[in-house]
């Protein structure tokens, strides 16, 4: 009779929530708090419990939530997200959009942008798609000019392949030019060695 209250402290006897719980978090009762634990967006948990009903990530060094990891919380009501210094240019477009599909938008007016300086101040769920897709623009410039020296670099290497593929084969034709002269005049040799060594009686008796 003693031996089921001990199991019943073990971890698996736990609730789901807090058997999943993130690390650096605390969980319990369907909230996962994880405010005031010096998260940035690279240490933020990648997942949370399917039971979450309530997150806090309030206090931390959050610059941007990675785009989907609040999508697939189907009991999610709620995420605390004030005193982050959150940085409003293109990755934050996940979370404005994530925002603007609330409900309750009162809690989230002061989620506002850290930076940079003509967005510092900004509510993010009140920025405009436009304001935010201009800064995806030194992205698409960068992705532009790694295309095109790749493409550069691509065609160069095939330059370089195409030579060598031509230098071997006219190596090639030149060692088979050599080869076939080479056998002529080994065939020549023999046929002029053979008849040197004929008798000479075999010529005067014919």
């Amino acid at each position: 009779m003693k031996f089921w209250p001990s199991l019943l402290s073990l971890p698996f006897f736990l609730s789901p929530l807090a058997a999943y719980c993130p690390s650096h978090c605390h969980c319990g009762s369907g909230i996962v708090d994880c405010s005031r634990r010096g998260l940035s967006t690279k240490s933020l948990p990648n997942s949370f419990p399917p039971s979450t009903q309530m997150i806090r990530l309030s206090q931390n060094n959050l610059n941007y939530i990675p785009n989907g990891l609040l999508d697939q919380l189907p009991q999610l009501k709620t995420v605390y997200l004030q005193h982050n210094p959150w940085h409003c240019d293109c990755d934050i477009i996940y979370l404005r959009s994530w925002l603007q599909g609330q409900q309750e938008k009162a809690v989230y007016r002061d989620v506002i942008c850290a930076s940079p300086e003509p967005m510092k101040g900004r509510v993010i769920m009140y920025l405009t798609e436009e304001e935010l897709v201009t800064t995806c623009q030194y992205w698409y410039c960068n992705m532009a000019l790694i295309s095109q020296v790749c493409l550069f670099l691509l065609i160069a290497v095939q330059g370089i392949l195409l030579i060598f593929i031509i230098l071997s084969l006219r190596r090639f034709q030149t060692i088979a030019r050599e080869a076939r002269r080479t056998a002529k005049d080994l065939q020549y040799n023999s046929e002029s060695y053979g008849y040197d060594n004929i008798p000479l009686h075999n010529y005067e008796r014919t």
